[in-house]
């Protein structure tokens, strides 16, 4: 790689729908100092005629990504909308530069303007870049009563997201349809999700969304109902699961192993406790691991990565990760690999319902230490014209630091 310039050569400039009206003097200085302007074609026609070659950013977007590294050394200017850190395009370049080689200049961004527009509490709302995100990243954020402001791709995705919100019970909920928010073709209109109406909906657009409705709301704590899940009873069951949870501690930034996943509820609710954590769920049966990444899909998890094969062959030649969880596929040499794989603290779980898979746990227990669980549930059922204890079967919990 090229030694990194002593001084910035790529300026990253954030424009809205006003173009150059909006822009500080700095950002217009670069703009006159440039030998190649960057951007998307509706980005580049809100400039006026500049000595600058305009070069318009190409689909995929990494090829753009490549041709602007190229460019290395000299003066160049990237248009992004609004602020180009927030949802933006601006951390897909400095990542790959050294911080001397860049400077940015951020416009309003669309969640501001938006904001502005509507009277709410920005520090209140949830924000949501989909433009290429799943509409289903916002099933945790449908709860009655709560606001969000949504960065859509086009005008037809606000249909899609009208019909979606109305397929989960919550069809009364308001839409403010923002299109072109900062320049002359602005535009607000008002309407429901399941009466929208509207059919010219122009790009850009964003939309408030104000909660309504009598769907059904995810809860934010560990150990949801089971029937959120799709399963073939391959599940950690939510008394179960609720313990788990709190024995692996998701905190922000964290990775998680889910090996055995089954319907990958464990490793959802680690991604759902917080948007900045990870997880890879591990799973040798191909039915189980696709009814995983439908439950991550439809549950507002879709980051959840899912890796078809079987422990501890699939591991080989990987770093453990903070937290690993065995639901499945408990073994002697399982654990050998974990404990023998390269990484720092680990918090391993490991739980056991067989006679068989106690037993190991209680050896690895008294060898190894941490903690050592017996979990014994039983729920009320009909016994006759009465009620009784059924029993489940008792669960083996064993937590360890690697």
């Amino acid at each position: 790689m090229p030694k990194s310039p002593e001084s910035p050569w790529l300026t990253i400039v954030g424009i809205g729908e006003d173009g150059l009206d909006g822009l500080s003097s700095s950002a217009r200085a670069a703009l006159e100092e440039a030998t190649l302007i960057m951007g998307a074609p509706r980005h580049l026609t809100l400039l006026p005629a500049l000595k600058a070659e305009t070069l318009s950013w190409p689909v995929p977007f990494e090829e753009g990504v490549q041709m602007l590294l190229s460019r290395r050394g000299n003066p160049t200017v990237m248009l992004a909308s609004g602020d180009p850190f927030w949802f933006g395009a601006g951390v897909s370049i400095t990542r790959h530069l050294d911080r001397r080689e860049w400077t940015a200049y951020p416009a309003p961004s669309t969640f501001a303007l938006a904001a502005a527009r509507l009277g709410w509490p920005l520090q209140d709302m949830e924000c949501h870049g989909l433009h290429a995100a799943p509409l289903t990243r916002l099933r945790p954020s449908l709860v009655p009563g709560r606001r969000a402001i949504l960065l859509l791709r086009d005008g037809p995705a606000v249909g899609e997201l009208a019909d979606w919100l109305t397929e989960q019970g919550f069809g009364a909920s308001t839409l403010h349809v923002l299109e072109a928010l900062g320049g002359p073709r602005e535009r607000i209109r008002l309407c429901t999700a399941e009466r929208l109406g509207l059919a010219d909906i122009a790009h850009p657009v964003a939309v408030g969304l104000s909660v309504a409705g009598e769907g059904r709301t995810l809860p934010r704590s560990s150990g949801i109902s089971d029937d959120w899940f799709d399963h073939d009873g391959q599940i950690a069951k939510r008394p179960a699961r609720a313990l788990t949870l709190s024995a692996l501690a998701p905190r922000p930034g964290e990775t998680l192993w889910d090996i055995g996943a089954g319907s990958g509820s464990v490793a959802i609710e680690w991604l759902l406790a917080h948007p900045s954590t990870a997880a890879i769920a591990f799973e040798a049966d191909p039915e189980r691991a696709a009814r995983a990444r439908a439950n991550a899909l439809s549950l507002g998890a879709d980051r959840l990565t899912v890796i078809e094969g079987r422990a501890p062959e699939i591991l080989t030649g990987r770093t453990r990760p903070d937290a690993i969880f065995i639901g499945g596929g408990l073994s002697q040499s399982l654990l050998e690999a974990l404990f023998a794989l390269p990484g720092g603290s680990t918090r391993l779980v490991a739980n056991a319902v067989t006679l068989e898979s106690e037993a190991l746990l209680a050896r690895w227990h008294a060898d190894k230490g941490g903690d050592l669980l017996r979990i014994e549930l039983a729920q009320a059922a009909p016994l006759g014209t009465r009620r009784g204890w059924r029993a489940a079967y008792p669960l083996v919990q064993w937590c360890v630091a690697l």
